[in-house]
């Protein structure tokens, strides 16, 4: 699998499932779900709780971070906290603790039951050290004025060659003028939104009006690289 050739120039990395902004020595992800597998009705092919730990603890040790955001959606809980979620998020912030950074949770739509769980710093929208960028979940109008927003809530994910694949969707000044970076979920158990035929209405997050003007870009952990795209309106064709 091969993207055009592409030149976007963007002032962050990104990484599995996650990206770094150097700027602001911050790691961003969004989407853990802690709990999702619980609540499922069928067995689940991985421990997610094991499995997002482990993923974060390298996603850690190759960017060093000072600051660690999740981007809403810590918990996949509505009335209780499922079980081992306690002892997931434990784990979660022991890895942070561990790599001498702060963690951060901007609350998103699954978070009821955040408050109850979680005893770590929580921000409805969390300014990065950059003094340009701001990280919230994306199901709402962000009240803060930015340069540029990360969010998650989408779950954004493109097929190629009939392979779906979680990617990343860049939109430069496509919210307000600002630059809109959405995240893929961190957790693997979630199937993703198949990004290649949907419209700015279908995304159900304020900060994407045209999806036709964001880039999509896949993470290929084989090589190491980043693939990018051209805009969804033009790369629909070639898929």
């Amino acid at each position: 699998m091969t993207a055009v050739d592409v030149d976007v120039d963007v002032p962050f990395t990104l990484r599995d499932r996650a990206v770094a902004v150097p700027a602001a020595e911050t790691l961003v992800l969004a989407d853990v779900h802690f709990g999702k597998a619980a609540a499922s009705s069928v067995d689940v092919p991985i421990d997610d709780g094991s499995d997002v730990v482990d993923r974060l603890r390298d996603r850690l040790a190759e960017t060093r971070p000072t600051t660690v955001v999740v981007a809403g959606d810590l918990l996949h809980s509505f009335s209780r906290i499922p079980r081992g979620v306690e002892r997931d998020l434990g784990r979660l912030a022991d890895a942070v603790d561990e790599a001498d950074a702060d963690l951060i949770v901007t609350p998103g739509n699954h978070d009821a039951m955040l408050e109850e769980a979680f005893g770590g710093e929580t921000v409805d929208e969390y300014a990065l050290a950059d003094g340009e960028t701001v990280v919230c979940h994306g199901h709402e109008e962000p009240e803060a004025a930015a340069d540029r927003y990360i969010v998650g809530h989408v779950h954004p994910a493109l097929s190629i060659e009939g392979r779906k694949r979680p990617c990343f969707l860049y939109g430069p000044g496509q919210y307000c003028g600002a630059d809109v970076l959405v995240l893929p979920a961190f957790t693997r158990l979630a199937a993703g939104s198949t990004v290649n035929r949907m419209a700015g209405r279908d995304f159900q997050t304020p900060v994407v009006r045209n999806a036709d003007a964001f880039h999509p870009a896949i993470r290929d952990d084989a090589s190491g690289e980043t693939l990018w795209f051209p805009p969804l309106g033009e790369c629909r064709r070639l898929l």
